[in-house]
């Protein structure tokens, strides 16, 4: 019994860590937030946060994959609405930039998550979450005919690539979500649609 206390507790403390490293991280950035400031702000010991993280990259690291983690559950969520694999991909689209509204996510995400961890790290998170939903989505549509390329796996990378600029944009995005959505119908055979709006 006590040892399922224990284990209640250290997932509560790792919890608080990351939510309180996550704010911090989303607000100051890394490089100006310390772990005597995440500690304080968690209210934890600096012990608990060497228990749980070996240190403030690995701590960054997890509120990384927390929010990537976030990130492709709204994707798949909006996705999955639908049987239409071109229109699954647009609408998965529509709810990462959606979610990427957010400018602490862009922060941690986009701008100080490569620099922190390295574009490998990065990929290979993004890949461990929505990153794999976009290509799963490429190869269905590809499979179903609907667009047209060689590679699914390539071609997943480079909208990839094209969503996180769309993201990047601050303020009005409209005609980066427009020029995204004329590139993908570029992409597309059959049932195209207005995607002006």
């Amino acid at each position: 019994m006590n040892e399922s206390k224990n284990a209640i507790r250290s997932d509560r403390t790792q919890t608080v860590l990351i939510e309180a490293a996550r704010d911090l991280f989303a607000t100051d950035g890394y490089a100006a937030t310390s772990t005597p400031c995440i500690v304080q702000t968690a209210n934890v010991s600096r012990g608990a946060l060497y228990h749980h993280f070996v240190d403030k990259a690995d701590l960054f690291r997890a509120v990384v994959s927390h929010e990537q983690a976030s990130v492709a559950i709204e994707i798949e969520s909006a996705s999955n609405t639908t049987a239409d694999p071109v229109a699954a991909i647009r609408l998965g689209g529509e709810a990462f930039l959606n979610a990427m509204r957010d400018p602490g996510r862009r922060r941690i995400l986009l701008i100080d998550g490569p620099a922190v961890l390295g574009a490998d790290e990065m990929r290979a998170i993004d890949t461990d979450h929505a990153g794999q939903t976009l290509v799963d989505g490429v190869r269905a549509a590809t499979a179903a005919g609907r667009i047209r390329t060689r590679s699914a796996e390539a071609l997943a990378d480079l909208l990839n690539a094209a969503f996180d600029r769309v993201a990047l944009v601050v303020g009005d995005d409209t005609a980066h979500r427009v020029a995204l959505w004329e590139l993908l119908d570029a992409l597309t055979i059959g049932d195209r649609q207005d995607r002006s709006a």
